[in-house]
């Protein structure tokens, strides 16, 4: 299922020098990298399920002799619509990905957890890593929690109520006639079917 989420949302973004991290100047060690994420940052990638994003993406790279090693976590909301009303809400999200960062003769990043990079190479774009990690962390049912704590009052769901009334009193008036049946029974047919299941 997550391969075929990753085949669907790959789409390769024009690099911008923001999402872009130098790596070649840094010591050995960890270092931190933060960003903001808004709806702009989806366009790019031509993702419009959201109406707003603010979320906070942080990035620990830690850099070793012979490769890199990066955790990225993100949290913070995306405004969806409801499944069920179509009402728009905040709906939280958070996740967390990590990728070992090799070198070698070209550049690969078949592996989602691996990327290899060309010998020589100076730099790595997380843009399209973060768009990854965000978009997988999105449930595919969106709920309002009004629904959940019953505050949400809208006329979708005032249907839905009243749908279910009338499903209830269709089952309660049934059952109420199987039961004015079963007491109304003519003695003489009772006798009847004992002699049919005597046999």
């Amino acid at each position: 299922m997550h391969s075929l989420i990753k085949e669907q949302i790959v789409v390769k973004m024009k690099v911008t020098n923001e999402f872009l991290i130098p790596f070649i100047g840094l010591k050995l060690g960890k270092h931190q990298f933060e960003y903001q994420i808004s709806k702009a940052f989806f366009e790019h990638f031509e993702f419009d399920e959201f109406e707003s994003a603010n979320i906070k993406v942080n990035i620990v790279l830690e850099k070793k002799n012979t490769m890199l090693e990066l955790n990225f976590k993100h949290s913070g909301t995306i405004n969806v619509p409801c499944d069920l009303t179509s009402e728009d809400f905040d709906l939280p999200i958070k996740g967390s990905l990590k990728l070992i960062v090799r070198f070698g003769e070209t550049f690969n990043d078949e592996n989602e957890d691996l990327l290899i990079l060309p010998i020589g190479e100076h730099q790595i774009d997380v843009a399209q890593y973060i768009y990854e990690m965000v978009v997988l962390s999105i449930p595919l049912k969106k709920t309002h929690p009004g629904i959940k704590d019953g505050t949400l009052e809208t006329k979708a769901l005032s249907k839905l109520k009243e749908i279910s009334v009338t499903e209830q009193t269709l089952e309660e008036k049934v059952q109420e006639e199987t039961e004015i049946k079963a007491e109304n029974t003519d003695p003489r047919w009772d006798k009847l079917k004992t002699l049919l299941t005597d046999k």
